[in-house]
């Protein structure tokens, strides 16, 4: 399984940036899409997760913030973050696994991208 990750960039406090991950090679029929992120001297953390069924899971830290949502047919998984604050700076991962564990990693890592929180 491949992930390929974009979308991140330099934002103002307040402002939206959507990030986007493509699955290729995957052909597990139950699965669950996620973003992670590491900041500088942090443990990576979960931020939002969703099964193919739809179901979904995001940390109280981006509750109300973020959505994650997925194209099922294009294995594609998106997160819009809006109200960005700086405490959202971090590298963001997609991860990919079998299953409908919403909250737990998969084996899958996307490459990363740097998400940057700053006036």
């Amino acid at each position: 399984v491949q992930l390929q990750a974009c979308g991140g960039g330099l934002v103002q406090p307040g402002g939206s940036l959507r990030l986007s991950c493509a699955a290729s090679g995957s052909s597990f029929s139950f699965n669950t899409l996620g973003w992670y992120r590491q900041a500088p001297g942090k443990q990576r953390e979960l931020v939002a997760s969703i099964t193919n069924g739809g179901n979904t899971h995001y940390a109280d830290s981006v509750k109300g913030r973020f959505t994650i949502f997925r194209d099922n047919a294009k294995n594609t998984v998106l997160l819009q973050m809006n109200s960005l604050k700086p405490e959202d700076t971090a590298v963001y991962y997609c991860n990919y696994k079998s299953g409908s564990d919403l909250y737990s990693m998969g084996p899958y890592w996307g490459q990363g991208t740097l998400v940057t929180v700053s006036s």
